[in-house]
């Protein structure tokens, strides 16, 4: 799976984390290996135009979504087949998230790893306009993130786990080398 990403908002953030909550989400929807993303990282100005050229809504958004291909039964990338697919763009909006993350009480980079689940779900086809809609993607994106945040908490402790036993197998001589004194 391809994930690009092109952070232009100014605001230093963890990239590789939020390919990794875009990867995540796709895998968690079954979509195919060869489908490509970009996600785009834009300033307010960049994200007020194009939430008024494309929504015709004033001011800016904290994510948008791009499909890139039309989504239809046959032709959906979480599909059996292997085929690729252009998903598309996802853009988000740091400065806009910054008080949504206050607001929600958590860090920009929880708001900003929803926020790319959201328009990764959006790109799927997902949408909020009805009620319906909304308990789906919501419902959807809420299991995702946990499991996302569960499988990251894990992988830290496993590499803090693995970090501690180098340093103590390399402390008692069993790197390998001679230990101390021998």
């Amino acid at each position: 799976m391809s994930i690009e990403i092109a952070n232009e908002s100014g605001v230093p953030v963890d990239e590789t984390s939020i390919v990794a909550a875009a990867r995540f989400a796709l895998d968690k929807m079954e979509v195919s290996p060869l489908a490509e993303l970009s996600v785009l990282l834009v300033t307010l100005d960049v994200m007020e135009d194009l939430h008024e050229r494309w929504m015709d809504l004033p001011g800016p958004t904290d994510v948008m979504a791009f499909p890139m291909d039309e989504l239809d039964s046959a032709r959906r990338p979480d599909a059996a087949d292997a085929s690729p697919a252009l998903l598309g763009d996802i853009v988000l909006c740091p400065g806009f998230a910054k008080e949504q993350a206050r607001t929600a009480g958590h860090s920009l980079l929880d708001e900003l790893h929803l926020l790319t689940v959201h328009g990764v779900l959006h790109l799927l086809g997902y949408d909020h306009a009805e009620p319906a809609e909304e308990r789906e993607m919501f419902g959807l994106q809420k299991r995702i993130l946990g499991e996302f945040r569960a499988a990251s908490a894990a992988a830290k402790r496993q590499h803090a786990q693995r970090s501690n036993d180098d340093r103590l197998l390399g402390a008692a001589g069993l790197d390998g080398g001679p230990a101390e004194g021998a």
